[in-house]
């Protein structure tokens, strides 16, 4: 069978890849070995979210009692959690399959594997296409720990999919956006979190004072947070488990708890998928490609997660998939891919993009700072929300190059400021442009005036 495109992969960047290709008119086969919508859909940003915003409700109503409302034997249905979780998952699996259809693309369930340029083997039939665009996506990454293979061990994916976990204590490896996305669902279940960073602060990639700021709202919720530390070893078996570590002392610790979660990042899932003399250009298990995702071999593109020192997140995948497409098709990229917003779906939210104050300085540039916390805004008063700020970062003529928001909304508003980056605007034309009151966003207004 030959087709003009294949994409091996059903996640954001291959299912919108697909759906771009056969809306133009080519021939498309799309293989995925597990279900449509890859990781993001079933074992990681919907399912996560689902629990989030179920385990922060329950976090609302137990603290209702300060906007007048009484509540008694408040209690969660973990079971009940998850099966909304997983009807939601199945919605959207329909939902993809629809577009599928509608595009016709041909869907094959089964592990594709290139054995030649141009040729993939999937389930003993062999497949033509001129182009194959690698969307593969990623797993969680295992560090060689002793004792990491220990029963009680878990990843992301066994906490997200089907049923999930119940724990009544949990010791973290991994501050970053999974790590506190878990340790924020277990929190608020009651559980009892430890969270292990080897960096300085938890969420590395984000400034310190975003980080200092959850920091505080998890430790209100009862986390114990151990930043700048070495796991050193885990011993035990599940339900009884033990995480010796060095803390920033140099001192030896031990962490113990019913189970422990390993949030040390993700890595491309590309085992199996090359054959013999096919294989193109890696760099550390992930493949090399340009900015148009061409790779070492002619004719084999890659995007999101299986793309060497690319940003893990669902929305540059599907930014990617369209773009190579364009491509292929004879264009250029209609996506902009040098403004990429990131989230972090806690409470309070988080988010970013653009240029931050921290790294301005790093690289000497003289920015302007416009900065108003969540206190002075009515909407922010009316729905009891921590305290949290809305940040811009501006050139010295006010052209806007980066913000950072910490509040309720912040994973909404950070559209407004990704547009305002991309386009060059300035705080005036932010500040002349009337955001409606009272509401959230208004502070993106207030904070540029």
């Amino acid at each position: 069978m030959k087709y003009d495109i294949a994409v091996i992969g059903a996640g954001p960047g291959g299912y919108t890849a697909a759906a771009k290709a056969g809306r133009l008119g080519r021939s498309v086969v799309l293989f995925e070995k597990s279900h449509l919508g890859g990781t993001c859909l079933n074992r990681g940003c919907i399912p996560t979210k689902a629990l989030l915003h179920t385990a922060e409700l329950l976090g609302e109503i137990k603290d209702a009692g300060r906007f007048g409302i009484k509540v008694s034997d408040v209690a969660a249905d973990q079971k009940a959690m998850h099966q909304r979780k997983n009807e939601i998952i199945e919605s959207l699996r329909g939902a993809i399959d629809k577009l599928m259809k509608s595009a016709k693309v041909e869907v094959v369930q089964g592990a594709a594997r290139i054995t030649a340029p141009g040729v993939i083997s999937c389930n003993g039939t062999e497949y033509e296409a001129e182009h194959i665009i690698v969307a593969a996506g990623s797993k969680p990454a295992l560090p060689p720990i002793p004792g990491s293979d220990s029963s009680g061990v878990y990843t992301s994916n066994d906490l997200l999919e089907g049923d999930g976990k119940e724990f009544s204590s949990l010791v973290i490896i991994g501050g970053g956006v999974i790590g506190v996305e878990c340790a924020s669902i277990y929190l608020n279940l009651g559980c009892k979190v430890t969270i292990v960073e080897m960096a300085e602060h938890i969420l590395p990639p984000m400034e310190k004072e975003i980080a200092q700021r959850l920091a505080m709202k998890l430790k209100k919720l009862g986390a114990v947070i151990e930043a700048s530390c070495q796991v050193k070893a885990i011993s035990g078996e599940a339900g009884s488990m033990s995480v010796t570590y060095l803390d920033k002392k140099g001192n030896e610790k031990t962490a113990e708890a019913e189970a422990v979660l390993m949030a040390a990042g993700r890595r491309a899932a590309l085992e199996g998928l090359f054959g013999d003399g096919v294989e193109p250009e890696m760099n550390r298990g992930a493949l090399v490609a340009d900015a148009d995702g061409h790779t070492s071999i002619d004719g084999i593109y890659a995007i999101g997660d299986d793309v060497a020192g690319n940003v893990q997140l669902a929305h540059v995948a599907a930014a990617q998939g369209e773009n190579v497409i364009d491509v292929i098709c004879g264009g250029k990229g209609a996506v902009d891919m040098s403004v990429v917003p990131s989230c972090v779906y806690t409470y309070p939210e988080i988010a970013s993009v653009g240029l931050s104050q921290e790294q301005a300085k790093e690289h000497g540039i003289a920015v302007a700072v416009k900065k108003l916390p969540t206190g002075s805004n009515g909407k922010s008063l009316i729905a009891g929300g921590d305290g949290g700020f809305v940040k811009l970062v501006a050139a010295e003529d006010g052209t806007l190059l980066g913000a950072q928001l910490v509040c309720d909304r912040a994973t909404d508003m950070i559209g407004e400021l990704s547009v305002a980056v991309r386009l060059g605007l300035k705080l005036e034309d932010i500040a002349a442009t009337i955001h409606p009151h009272p509401t959230f966003v208004e502070m993106i207004g207030q904070a540029a005036k």
